[in-house]
C-alpha cells in the first residue's frame, strides 16, 4: 500500500497573506506541518503542493520534497490532484492513497495521519475520511474560520458550514464538531473529484468537502483524540505558538 501525503500551501491567502512563511517557534509554519506530518510511519512520502518559489525552496532546504502546482486552484483539493499527476510521473509509481493535510494545522499530531488512513485500510469502500475535532468553546462556535461540521448515524458528513450549526437552543446538546483538514482520498476518487463541477454550497462555504456532498457521495467523519488549532489569521498564530511553547 503507497500512501502519498500532501500539504497544499501558497502565500496568496485573502486572511493571512505570506501565512505558509510566518514564522512559529524559530521556523516558517509549514516547516513545523511538513515535519510532523513526514514523521507518520505509514507514509511512502511527503511532500509539500505550492504555486509559490518561496515556500518549495524552503521546503527543500530543509530536505524535503516539494511539488509546484499551477496558480489557477481555488481549492486545495484541487491542487492536490495536479501534485499527485506530477509525482506519479516523476516517481514511476501509482499511489493508493493520498492524504491531504492543510499547510495552516501547525499542531498537527503524527498519528493523526493513522487515525484518518486506518478506517481506509479496513474498509475498502470508504473512498474518503475526514477528521473531526471537537469544538471547545463558544468563540470557537462562533467563528467564521472554524469549519463546523454535522454527521448523519452512520458517522457521514451531512453538512460543513462557517456558520454555527448544529442549534443549540433544543435539548438533549448535540455535540459540536469540527472539520480537521486531515483528508484522506482513494487515489481514484481524488482524480474523480478535480473532474466533477464545482458546486453551488462548495464556493458559498469555501469548503472543498461539499463538491463531495453536493454529487450525492459520500464523507466519513472519523474523531481524532487530539487538540488542533488551524491558523488562519495572526491572532491564531499567537494562540498556537502559545499551546505549542506550553507543550514543549
Amino acid at each position: 500500500m503507497k500512501i502519498l501525503a500532501l500539504i497544499p500551501a501558497r502565500m496568496g491567502s485573502s486572511r493571512f497573506p505570506g501565512k505558509p512563511m510566518a514564522p512559529l517557534l524559530g521556523k516558517p509554519m509549514i516547516g513545523h506541518v511538513y515535519d510532523r506530518v513526514a514523521r507518520n510511519p505509514l507514509l511512502t512520502v511527503t511532500a509539500v503542493a505550492t504555486c509559490d518559489r518561496e515556500i518549495a525552496d524552503y521546503i527543500e532546504s530543509i530536505g524535503g520534497r516539494a511539488v509546484m502546482t499551477g496558480g489557477h486552484h481555488e481549492r486545495a483539493s484541487d491542487r492536490c490532484a495536479e501534485a499527485l499527476a506530477i509525482l506519479e510521473q516523476e516517481d514511476g509509481v501509482t499511489y493508493d492513497i493520498v492524504v491531504m493535510v492543510q499547510g495552516d494545522e501547525p499542531m498537527t499530531h503524527p498519528d493523526m495521519i493513522s487515525e484518518a488512513v486506518n478506517p481506509m485500510l479496513a474498509d475498502p469502500s470508504l473512498q474518503i475520511v475526514n477528521l473531526l475535532g471537537k469544538i471547545e468553546s463558544t468563540a470557537e462556535f462562533e467563528d467564521r474560520n472554524c469549519i463546523k461540521v454535522v454527521c448523519d448515524l452512520q458517522s457521514n458528513a451531512l453538512y460543513f458550514s462557517r456558520e454555527p450549526i448544529p442549534t443549540r437552543a433544543k435539548e438533549p446538546v448535540v455535540p459540536m464538531g469540527k472539520q480537521v483538514c486531515i483528508i484522506p482520498f482513494r487515489r481514484n476518487f481524488l482524480l474523480e473529484y478535480t473532474r466533477m463541477a464545482p458546486t453551488p454550497l462548495e464556493i458559498a462555504e469555501s469548503v472543498d468537502m461539499m463538491r463531495v456532498l453536493e454529487h450525492g457521495l459520500k464523507v466519513r467523519m472519523v474523531p481524532t483524540r487530539h487538540s488542533s488549532n488551524a491558523v488562519d489569521t495572526p491572532a491564531d498564530l499567537a494562540k498556537v505558538e502559545q499551546l505549542m511553547a506550553g507543550a514543549a
